[in-house]
């Protein structure tokens, strides 16, 4: 699943010339409804089809998981974390998250999907 928490690159707070480039010029969320809006904006430009979360505005998740700016965990099957990834952008690792599903899913007949 994929949790969308408080936008790290705000055009009214630090914005990165990758995302003007992308034309991924988004406002800090005020509201929730701002930040469901975003949610949805993102899981389209993305082609997300895993399931979308979005944190609430006291950003409980994001803090409970250390998530800003990005991060990836794996958990397994009753929750335990599997994977624990470093801190994007620089410690944000995608190959080494999918070795850790690939290590969870191995004789599972799943390929590498599984569910929570």
């Amino acid at each position: 699943m994929f949790v969308y928490i408080a936008e790290a690159h705000a055009l009214d707070e630090w914005q990165l010339q990758a995302n003007v480039d992308e034309g991924a010029l988004l406002r800090q969320h005020v509201t929730l409804e701002e930040r469901f809006t975003a949610a949805r904006t993102g899981v389209a430009r993305l082609g997300l089809t895993m399931p979308v979360l979005v944190d609430g505005m006291d950003n409980v998740v994001s803090e409970a998981f250390a998530a800003w700016p990005e991060r990836l965990y794996v958990a397994e099957h009753g929750g335990r974390l599997a994977y624990v990834g470093g801190p994007g952008p620089f410690e944000f690792d995608p190959d080494e998250a999918a070795v850790a599903i690939a290590a969870l899913t191995v004789g599972t007949g799943t390929n590498g999907a599984c569910s929570l």
